[in-house]
């Protein structure tokens, strides 16, 4: 017989298997490939043995007609000609010279195509299933028989005992029909447990002593019953800590008679969360006379409440799994009398739940799964709060599962994620965290990704370009910190090349990407769910292709067209961030899409274009820190008090925030205001307010500690381009800063007419062309504005841009050295430049002509302005 051929050893090696068979997920352990193949038979005949169940059977029967077999028959032998399948029976593998299951552990498999047939061999029966999922990847698709598939023999098992997802988010819940779907989902991609711990499921926590009613409880034992055919562990968690007196009676036998009724509908996990709960209140008066009071009463009345359970019916259930338990102190590996009393008292095969350290736990390591398994004395089960967005339910998180150990699944009783309010859109992650919990000595988190996300895609070219477009725009999480990283690499690419065609093509697909979504992927749920995100999406691109445009016209010299583009931003930025959807308690919430990588480039679009027009002087800042949500540094620029910058963690001594004024120029009054309602010690608690003339070398302004709002004067002359609130202490708080104001003196501007409500004659001057001069009336005649230069100098060009639509009329003057006013030009449409030829001038006006209509001016620029 032919023999085995060995590819990359025991190590997972996905892109072997992909040489010989479509990718097999999760990645297996070992993959050899064989001399001979297999044909696929117009009669297959499947033999079923003592580790097949009608599930995996069914797989198989699916598979084998989707590769073109037209008649599957059953069997208790192999069949007189054609294909015969060999479903749960490891003595069958000794014809194809490979070794049996026996040695693997629960799950294992052993999967062997050649020698004229396919041999599934599980180590029980779950891992016959997980055989029939990885052969229903290797088949092909075919409308007829005959096609030939390559020998191989596959030897697989996974990397932890549990895997899966905790359906533990609050918000909007998913529907029944999505639960059912979810399920699926995790038998194909060798997950065996979902843990039912909705929030909204009134009779899991408020009503948790209350029967259910019969159509809920029938909603459950259909999950139920998918589940089990799904080879998935239904896990029944109830939580009792907002209302339960642990030493009572009648409230262990509650707990108890409900579970009893889950079981009779045939579930055999259960679980107890004892999280978000206060346990230094007690719900009775009884509890703390037996316990006291404080985390170690608290840690001893749960233990007492659990084992009388484990005691009572885990213990008096055969066939039921251990009991599993979320501590009240799940976040940390702190030791500490709660832990203490839990480590010491609970029953030792209790599964205690974990979240790493952290809520959200950004790393994960084998060192802090041995400290918990240290800590709480208990085997641990990790709760890992990816992808779930119940904390910012404004964005879809679409990266990849990472920041995990590798070695960590081997520390662990097993994973469960916690997914997204978003059912169908969580599955991308979800491909992820099962990758990484069967395989993760093999596991890369962008490799992983990408055959997900092609994948979900349904194998569609295009369709997986249009997902990963969008996934890449929305990847960002606490575990993987770049947000949108092969967007922002090719607008890093533009920036150094200046290769427009490129980006022109890039963003072109971003800007489809959602109507391909709509029109081709297989999953429609993740269209519902992406509906507003694929919204934004669209306009986002929309708004990003102009600001291109405008750089490429102002870099060709084509001001007139830059500038009509540049006005079209304003409206495109409003539309994109206008899509919303309705949570659960009703109201509208905005969605984000590329934050931090789309708007950063439709910014630095403009601050190119001003760059080009010769405005300098607008502000920009830098920090050190990340940034929570959508809290970006430009908000503390934005002269909008009600706005903020808000780090995402707390200042250390040495952060800073800093603001870079453009150009060097004289500074005066100093403004930081930090902290805002509701996070009122969200400020620096000790720090200083330095200013530099090139960001290296730094003077003191002053130093302030205690107080989230300073204010200080420069000393008259004081010349900087960067000033800076640097932390002298590090400290608990985040930093809230409102605003970060230094406002410049860059001579007065006066005349008329005077400015409508909302606007000031400054706007006009103010180097920033989004804000816009209107005047309250029609000039009168000879009435001019006018602003001084502060000292004369060198005029190459002066440029005036009016809003589109702007019909006023003005002569263009500036004032020589000896104080007479010559016209350089007049205003003529939206966009006007006019060359001076370096003529000195220390102060520049529009004259207007009688009959004007009210002035609007978005800004003057004088080039040469330093």
């Amino acid at each position: 017989m032919p023999p085995a051929q060995a590819v990359g050893g025991p190590t997972p090696a996905r892109a072997t298997a992909a040489r010989t068979a479509p990718a097999i997920t999760p990645t297996p352990q070992s993959v050899k490939t064989r001399a001979d193949r297999i044909t696929i038979s117009a009669t297959v005949t499947v033999v079923t043995g003592r580790t097949s169940d009608e599930s995996a059977v069914q797989v198989v029967e699916s598979a084998l007609r989707r590769a073109g077999a037209q008649r599957v028959v059953r069997s208790d032998r192999p069949g007189p000609s054609g294909l015969t399948v060999h479903v749960g029976d490891p003595a069958a593998l000794a014809a194809q010279g490979i070794e049996g299951p026996s040695a693997l552990p629960a799950d294992g498999y052993v999967l062997g195509v050649g020698a004229g047939r396919i041999v599934l061999a599980g180590k029980d029966a779950t891992g016959t299933y997980y055989a029939a999922q990885t052969l229903r990847q290797i088949l092909p698709h075919e409308q007829r028989p005959g096609a030939r598939v390559a020998g191989l023999a596959v030897r697989d098992w996974p990397g932890t005992a549990l895997r899966g997802v905790i359906e533990g988010f609050y918000g909007t819940p998913w529907s029944h029909e999505a639960r059912l779907d979810q399920l699926d989902y995790y038998g194909e991609h060798k997950m065996n447990i979902y843990v039912y711990s909705p929030k909204d499921d009134a009779y899991l926590r408020a009503k948790w002593r209350d029967a259910y009613p019969a159509d809920q409880l029938d909603r459950i034992k259909e999950l139920a019953d998918r589940a089990a055919q799904r080879h998935v562990e239904f896990t029944y968690a109830l939580s009792p800590g907002l209302s339960v007196c642990y030493s009572s009676e009648a409230d262990a036998k509650a707990l108890v008679e409900k579970f009893q009724t889950i079981w009779d509908i045939g579930v055999r996990t259960f679980a107890v969360p004892l999280d978000d709960i206060s346990y230094t209140d007690w719900n009775c008066a009884e509890d703390q006379a037996k316990w006291g009071t404080g985390g170690g009463a608290a840690g001893a009345a749960q233990a007492y409440l659990l084992n009388r359970v484990n005691k009572e019916f885990i213990a008096t259930h055969p066939g039921a799994q251990p009991l599993q338990m979320v501590p009240t102190e799940y976040y940390n590996v702190s030791a500490s009398p709660y832990k203490k009393a839990l480590s010491e008292q609970l029953d030792p095969n209790v599964l205690v739940e974990w979240t790493g350290v952290g809520v959200v736990a950004p790393t994960m390591t084998v060192a802090q799964a041995r400290a918990a398994r240290t800590v709480f004395n208990h085997p641990i089960l990790t709760w890992d709060n990816y992808p779930v967005n119940d904390y910012a339910t404004n964005r879809l998180l679409l990266g990849p599962f990472s920041g995990r150990e590798k070695g960590l699944p081997g520390e662990l009783a097993g994973i469960t994620a916690n997914p997204m309010i978003q059912p169908y859109a969580s599955k991308i992650a979800l491909y992820t965290v099962a990758d990484y919990a069967w395989n993760d000595a093999a596991y890369d988190p962008r490799t992983s990704w990408g055959e997900g996300l092609k994948e979900y895609a349904g194998g569609d070219p295009r369709t997986q370009q249009a997902l990963r477009a969008f996934a890449d725009a929305n990847y960002s999480s606490a575990l993987n910190k770049d947000q949108a990283p092969e967007l922002a690499a090719e607008f890093d690419r533009y920036w150094k090349s200046g290769d427009a065609a490129r980006l022109t093509s890039v963003l072109g697909a971003l800007g489809s990407a959602p109507g391909r979504l709509r029109a081709g992927l297989p999953d429609h749920g993740f269209v519902a769910d992406a509906a507003p995100w694929l919204d934004a999406t669209g306009a986002w691109a929309t708004a990003a292709r102009t600001a291109l445009r405008m750089v490429e016209a102002a870099r060709a010299g084509k001001g007139a067209q830059a500038w009509e583009l540049r006005q079209q931003l304003p409206a495109q930025l409003t539309a994109a961030k206008s899509f919303t959807y309705t949570g659960l308690d009703g109201h509208k919430v905005p969605v984000l899409v590329g934050d931090g990588v789309l708007d950063r480039f439709v910014d630095a679009a403009e601050a190119e274009h001003d760059r080009i027009l010769g405005v300098s002087g607008r502000p920009s800042a830098s920090t050190n820190l990340g940034t929570y949500q959508s809290n970006t540094l430009a908000r503390m620029l934005d002269g909008d008090d009600s706005t903020y910058f808000w780090s995402d963690g707390a200042p250390a001594a040495g952060d800073a925030v800093t603001v870079d004024l453009g150009r060097i120029r004289d500074i005066g009054s100093v403004t930081l205001a930090m902290a805002k309602p509701g996070s009122t010690e969200d400020y620096l608690h000790q720090g200083v307010l330095e200013y530099s003339a090139d960001g290296q070398s730094w003077q003191q302004l002053t130093a302030f500690s205690g107080k989230p709002d300073v204010t200080t004067t420069a000393p008259a002359g004081t010349k900087a381009r960067y000033v800076r609130a640097r932390a002298t202490a590090g400290q608990d708080n985040w930093l809230v800063v409102r605003e970060f104001s230094i406002p410049a003196d860059d001579g007065a501007v006066t005349g008329g007419p005077p400015a409508a409500a909302g606007s000031s004659l400054r706007a006009a001057f103010d180097g920033d062309p989004g804000t816009v001069y209107r005047a309250a009336r029609a000039p009168e005649a000879g009435e001019t504005l006018e602003r001084g230069l502060v000292a004369a100098r060198a005029v190459p060009s002066v440029t005036v841009l009016q809003p589109a639509g702007s019909t006023a009329r003005a002569d263009i003057q500036l004032r020589g050295t000896d104080g007479t006013w010559q016209t350089v030009g007049a205003l003529d449409g939206p966009y006007t430049r006019l060359d001076t030829a370096g003529r000195t001038a220390d102060a520049v006006r529009l004259v207007w002509h009688a009959g004007s209509a009210a002035p609007q001016i978005a800004d003057v620029v004088v080039a040469g302005q330093g």
